[in-house]
Order: C-alpha cells, then structure tokens, then sequence
C-alpha cells in the first residue's frame, strides 16, 4: 500500500514537469520561425530581443520595416550556427571565453536593469518644463549671445571672365524685381551657399572679411541689397535678411536643449545612484592586481 502511495506521488510529480516542460515547447514552439539553418532556428523573440542594444527611437522603426527585420534575423541565425558550432568544438570550455560568456550576460542584465531605472526615474513633462524654465532664469547668463545678422549673397568669381559685367547685370535684374533665391541658385559661384539660394546663416559682425562686413553694416532693414562688393574672392551681392541685437536668447529658443540637459541629468543620477551602492561595498585587492599586470608584461 505504501508503495503503491509513493508511486502515484512520484507519477503526479512527473506529470507536473512533464506538463510544464510541454508548455514551455508549447510557448517556444508558438514564436514564428523567421530564418534557419539546418542547425538552428530564429523567432521572433530572437529579433526583440536583438534589438534591445537598438537606441529606442530607432528600435520601433527597424522592428516596422520587413527589410530590417531580414536583417536583423539573418544576421542572428548566421551567428546561432556559428556558435553551436563552437559549442560542439569545445570552444567554451575555455576558461576566458567562459567569462566572456558571463560578461556578456551580465552586460545584458545590467542594462536592462538601467532601463527600468530609467522608466521609473524619469519626470514628468510638467516637471522637466518647470526645472528648464528655473534653469533659464537663475542662470541667464549662460544665454548671453553677440550681436547676429542673416544674410544672402551672390558671388562671381574674380578669375571668372568679365566677372565685373556678370555681377553687374544679375544686381540689375535684382533691382528689376527678380528673385534672390532663383538667382543665387543659378548663377552664384560659391557653391555651398548657392544651393540654399545664397543662404549664409547668421553669424556675428566680423565673421566675413573686412570689405564684405562693411558693405553688410551699411545695409538698414531686412530685404536691402548692396551694391556689387569685391573681396579676394571675387564680387558680391549682398541681401541683408535680419539683425538680433546682442542680449540674453529668448527662453523658447533655448528651451528644446534645456529639456534634454535636464532630463539626462536626472535620468544620469538614478543611474549613478544605483552604481554608488554597489561601488560603496567593492573591494580591490591592489596585491593580485599588480601581479596580474606584472604577468601580462
């Protein structure tokens, strides 16, 4: 009787693994198959999990585009073939491919514990708007700025043939009526200002060369034209676009970069939080380290 009892328990406990191990082929089986060899098999939580070493803002695209995903599976299941092949040649039995294996892990849990920190450290908009708008008030002088004009030219080249005429008729046709833009575009000759119809950014007084700056100052409100100038270069149209006096930026032209600053500090700090306590209880034995050096010489 006893024994008929302890064999019905035994069998209930066998059935209870086998179950469980049925369920878990199950839930492995039930991933689609994306790619395989004749060794070995990738699924779809292969490619998740792949691409968690993506940064997030680029993880979601490459995870929506059927050319990625190729990728990303061909790439996993050439590696899975290699490294059963590996493992069948003993490979890592070796005592530092072993570690290599373990640190490897590690990294992977040690960064996935980073992101929950991360989730559960990071603030609200609200909040980031009010420390960024803090940030902005008690330090203004961090946004102090020089003095900045925007500006179009056109330039002909002085080793162009007849450069001077070819200047003059394209401020004729400017004087006329006709479109900056189209003009720089098609006739300028500096070629990285050109394709942006002339566009030369902003940039503070002294920037350019001394008789191009001259000829800019001179020039009142937005839309003025200079007359032709010549520099080294060759001789220039000017349009001034606009002028920003020197004085502390405006809170919503530096609001974007404060947001950012202050979201990866306080994301930083948890972050840095967490390691202190691990470092807190880390002891280095300076003796064995010194050796080991000592024998890698």
């Amino acid at each position: 009787m006893f024994f008929e009892m302890k064999m019905n328990h035994v069998l209930r406990r066998l059935a209870v693994v086998f179950i469980a191990g049925f369920s878990m082929a199950c839930a492995l089986a039930a991933e689609p198959v994306l790619a395989e060899t004749g060794n070995v098999q990738v699924t779809t939580v292969d490619v998740m999990g792949d691409a968690l070493r993506i940064p997030p803002e680029a993880r979601k695209i490459n995870l929506t585009k059927p050319e990625s995903v190729l990728q990303l599976a061909n790439n996993l299941v050439i590696r899975r073939d290699l490294a059963a092949k590996a493992e069948a040649a003993g490979i890592a039995n070796d005592p530092a491919i072993a570690a290599a294996i373990r640190i490897a892990r590690e990294k992977v849990l040690s960064d996935a514990l980073f992101a929950r920190i991360d989730a559960a450290s990071k603030p609200t908009p609200e909040a980031v708007d009010r420390l960024a708008l803090a940030t902005y008030k008690s330090n203004s002088t961090r946004f102090e700025a020089p003095a900045e004009t925007t500006a179009r030219h056109i330039l002909i080249k002085a080793d162009t043939p007849d450069a001077k005429a070819k200047a003059e008729a394209i401020l004729a046709q400017l004087k006329a009526g006709a479109d900056f833009d189209t003009l720089a575009r098609e006739k300028s000759e500096d070629p990285g200002s050109a394709v942006n119809g002339g566009a030369l950014g902003s940039f503070p007084m002294g920037t350019m060369v001394a008789p191009f700056d001259a000829a800019l100052d001179q020039l009142q409100k937005a839309g003025d034209l200079s007359g032709l100038v010549e520099t080294q270069f060759g001789y220039h149209i000017i349009k001034l676009e606009s002028r920003r006096p020197a004085g502390i930026r405006p809170y919503d032209d530096v609001k974007v970069v404060l947001r950012r600053e202050i979201e990866t500090k306080i994301l930083n700090d948890a972050r840095l939080a967490e390691v202190q306590k691990v470092q807190d209880t880390v002891k280095m034995n300076k003796d064995a380290i010194s050796a080991f050096a000592e024998s890698n010489k």
